[in-house]
């Protein structure tokens, strides 16, 4: 039953009704009692472990996990042989979930701002206490008619999680935004654009036998990492043939490093690159006539312009290179085309993606093995999939409001643009001028730290969810994530500890006596309705004679899906575009190519030294922000190893990267990897190495509005420091470097000594 604010407040007089208001925010007092007291008596312990299915949200991509849990600690992570997306496979950021849930600069309870903004001076207050200045805020707006003013910002989320962030957010009239530090807008416009669908498709690169891939490091960092590399196992040993890929980037990536023939190009140029393709295939003899009359509008002359020779020198590659891919392309018997990653961050982004994917109508793959198969929409019509975020513009816009004080109430969860928007937008200035920031974090992020309230929300591995992937395996699937453990500060009580996100929103909503339409009082009611609503289909993975065996089913699994249940294959084949060559940005000699690692992903999983341990497949580095610069104009400009550079924007940006010269890095790219340079986020990731997306040019995709984080063109300079790199347990040899150079040896103390080791 909702209630008033005149009922809130009686309630928040006693502990009774405290119990009555968060009964919706916890678990109930017999579900899951299997957390362990700190101290446990020897022979209390049992040795027997159990093992708990779930879903991982280290990365956007989500993955199926099982948890060993031992006397209610979770101990060890490893993937869910069930779960389609990654089949038993799992990467080390799952891994790194327990030291997550563990983490000491966890934050137990909910927090106001005592001292300046940004002082990180805090005291803790009960969640009657935060729910009622949350409710307060957004019951002020809505009477002074200005709801607008309030602005909800969040990761990329889907399904139920999703529905209730909707419903929240049309029931109190705010604003919502979804973040992304590295956008797929321009990957998602190009899929609709070329194929008429709304959701990435699966790429069946395991029965391909010739993957053409453009700036799509999938083996690494992109989209699906997991199931892609899962497949490309396939693709290689698994058949009767080995198959061949090919790898177009302007950076020596982990795909690259894998691929039968990596071609570097100019930056950007990966559209013309595909075009040039496009242009030998329609004037082969063996090419389908239709295909290419719809391609090209019925007069495939235009192509002309971009024909081998024509373009060769402009992009960077050999018109004899050009020719042989798109021989062994059009000759393939299952070829596929993928592109994504830098190829997407142009000021020709979108127009290069659609050139690329349109390379898979010439294929004729759709639907077919080797080729894309596109997928279903969920299976849960009132459930949405998975989504892409909002374009940068809208951030952008975002900042230029907040500065000019039209934004009253910005509410983070999942998201931390003070740390991934560049500085050219002003939105560290901007934050300062909003009156009331309120974050859901559970951790002391950049944008957290900024916060007046906090409101911290369980682990993933305490909390219920579900997920609808947006780049699923081609058939329906509904992924089940359940609570492996009790919440680890629950022993603080019902008025302290963390709370389901969803269900402070539940709860926050019952306040405000806002009906949000939804089954049941709890988050996990909700997903119990959905599960009645599969078990209706009598379809699927799961199949069981009542109810309640079904639901332990999809528990026990990780979920549910029906592989017979696919998308529609039928496409319109429409007309094919010119690519427009690239803009740069900036006045610098070097075309600055920031990189994800898959380890620190967009530099949210910094706080975990496991992963910032973790060395980067190609350079082996660690724990740092280190800058790739081909070995020759290094040597040219006396650059070595370990050299402190100042990068230099001509926006006025600068950070310090250390050098590490590389042979394979192309001679106009600098290459950053982004995930460094926190103000906050806890003892492992505040105050290490440089966050390279401060410092981007103001460039953007001129169809989408993205961010072109690939456009900037920078200069260096020495600094005349030297820091020893930090790789994987110091034994990896540095490239060769005169040793009787004179050094100054900078101690930092950010060596692998004295971190957390896994065993």
């Amino acid at each position: 039953m909702p209630l008033n604010r005149r009922e809130f407040i009686t309630l928040m007089g006693g502990s009774a009704g405290a119990a009555v208001l968060f009964q919706a925010c916890g678990l109930p007092e017999k579900e899951l009692l299997i957390d362990s007291p700190i101290e446990m008596p020897e022979d209390m312990v049992t040795g027997i472990d159990n093992w708990y299915a779930t879903v991982s949200h280290q990365w956007p991509a989500s993955e199926g996990i099982v948890v060993r849990v031992m006397e209610g600690r979770a101990k060890k992570v490893e993937g869910n042989i069930d779960y389609p997306l990654n089949q038993g496979r799992h990467s080390v950021r799952s891994e790194a979930a327990v030291q997550g849930l563990y983490h000491p600069d966890r934050i137990s309870a909910p927090m106001v701002r005592t001292g300046p903004r940004g002082s990180g001076e805090f005291s803790e207050i009960s969640w009657e206490d935060a729910i009622g200045r949350l409710t307060h805020q957004l019951g002020e707006l809505e009477s002074s008619g200005q709801q607008d003013r309030a602005v909800f910002v969040t990761d990329p989320v889907n399904a139920h999680l999703g529905l209730v962030l909707d419903k929240f957010a049309q029931a109190t009239g705010v604003r919502r935004l979804v973040y992304e530090p590295i956008e797929h807008t321009v990957l998602a416009r190009a899929i609709k654009d070329v194929f008429g669908q709304e959701l990435i498709p699966d790429f069946d690169i395991e029965n391909s036998d010739y993957v053409l891939s453009f700036g799509a490091d999938f083996l690494n960092t992109w989209v699906s990492p997991v199931r892609y590399s899962k497949s490309y196992g396939e693709f290689r040993q698994g058949h009767e043939h080995r198959g061949k890929l090919v790898h177009v980037d302007s950076r020596f990536s982990m795909t690259a490093a894998n691929a039968d023939k990596w071609i570097p190009i100019t930056p950007g140029m990966e559209g013309i690159f595909a075009l040039s393709i496009a242009q030998v295939i329609a004037t082969s003899p063996d090419a389908n006539r239709d295909i290419v009359n719809s391609l090209t509008g019925g007069d495939p002359n235009w192509l002309d312009t971009y024909e081998p020779e024509a373009v060769s020198a402009r992009i960077g590659v050999s018109s004899e290179d050009i020719r042989l891919v798109a021989k062994e392309f059009q000759s393939s018997q299952r070829p596929l085309a993928i592109g994504g990653g830098s190829a997407s961050a142009h000021t020709n982004g979108l127009p290069n993606l659609k050139a690329i994917y349109s390379l898979n109508h010439f294929a004729s793959n759709i639907g077919k093995e080797g080729g894309i198969k596109f997928n279903p929409n969920s299976p849960l019509e009132d459930v949405p999939n998975y989504g892409s975020g909002n374009s940068f513009v809208d951030f952008h816009r975002l900042s230029e409001d907040m500065i000019a004080g039209e934004v009253s109430l910005l509410m983070i969860r999942g998201a931390d643009p003070y740390y991934g928007m560049p500085d050219f937008t002003r939105f560290k200035e901007a934050v300062l001028n909003v009156p009331f920031i309120f974050s859901f974090s559970g951790l002391m992020d950049d944008t957290t730290s900024m916060s007046d309230l906090i409101l911290p929300e369980h682990h993933f591995l305490e909390d219920w969810g579900t997920d609808i992937p947006f780049a699923g395996p081609g058939y329906q699937m509904v992924g089940f994530q359940q609570p492996v453990v009790r919440p680890f500060f629950g022993n603080r009580g019902r008025n302290l500890g963390t709370k389901g996100f969803s269900d402070i929103l539940l709860t926050s909503a019952q306040v405000l006596g806002k009906d949000l339409g939804l089954p049941g009082g709890t988050f996990r009611e909700m997903m119990r309705d959905s599960a009645r609503k599969l078990y209706a289909l009598n379809r699927g993975s799961v199949s069981a004679p009542t109810f309640e065996l079904f639901w332990n089913g999809l528990l026990q699994r990780g979920g549910w899906w029906d592989t017979n249940a696919k998308g529609d294959e039928s496409v319109v084949i429409k007309r094919l575009d010119g690519v427009p060559f690239p803009q740069y940005k900036g006045a610098g000699q070097f075309s600055l190519q920031p990189f994800t690692l898959a380890s620190l992903s967009d530099g949210r999983n910094a706080h975990l030294p496991w992963l910032q341990a973790m060395p980067d497949p190609v350079s082996s580095a660690t724990w740092q922000t280190w800058v790739e610069i081909n070995h020759k104009v290094a040597e040219e400009r006396g650059i070595k190893e370990g050299d402190v550079l100042m990068i230099k924007a001509s926006n006025g940006g600068s950070i310090k990267a250390l050098a590490m010269p590389n042979p394979a890095t192309h001679p106009d790219v600098l290459s950053v990897p982004i995930g460094q340079g926190h103000r906050d986020g806890g003892r492992y990731a505040s105050g290490r190495g440089s966050n390279v997306l401060s410092i981007l040019e103001s460039a953007t995709d001129d169809d989408t509005g993205a961010l072109a984080w690939a456009a900037s063109r920078v200069e260096i300079e020495l600094t005349g420091e030297w820091v020893r790199v930090p790789k994987f347990e110091n034994t990896v040899p540095e490239f060769p470097r005169d040793e009787h150079d004179h050094i100054i040896e900078v101690t930092t103390g950010e060596h692998l000594d004295g971190t957390t080791n896994r065993k």
